[in-house]
């Protein structure tokens, strides 16, 4: 997959993201997990929408514009491992909305996942 392809993929993961986290908390089923960005959620969907977006562009553009360094390619590789596993709190999360799972074990551990793999990385 090409650099410029992963980036692209970063960025459609993180407006996902923002967009699944503004139905979730406004429908009471989750909340934002990331206390700064709880805070930006606060102020309105638009805010949080646009804070993620520009944050998202950049951190896609900035390891797509440096993606010949080692460094870069990395930290792409982390950045979307961890993307691909809040998509699966996210699943989860809907899941146990709609009631096809229950709202104990599974999704507790799901919502784990991004937590445990940086504690692992650090």
């Amino acid at each position: 997959m090409s650099a410029l392809t992963k980036s692209l993929l970063l960025f459609a993961l993180n407006l996902l993201d923002a967009q699944l986290t503004i139905i979730w908390v406004r429908s009471g089923v989750a909340t934002e997990g990331n206390g700064l960005m709880a805070r930006v959620l606060e102020a309105g969907n638009a805010p949080f929408f646009l804070t993620k977006f520009v944050i998202g562009a950049a951190v896609a553009y900035l390891l797509y514009r440096f993606s010949a360094l080692a460094v870069a390619r990395r930290g792409m590789r982390f950045v979307l491992g961890l993307y691909l596993a809040l998509m699966l709190v996210h699943a989860a999360t809907g899941l146990s909305a709609v009631h096809m799972i229950g709202s104990g074990a599974l999704v507790a551990y799901v919502a784990r996942l991004p937590q445990a793999l940086l504690a692992i990385l650090s």
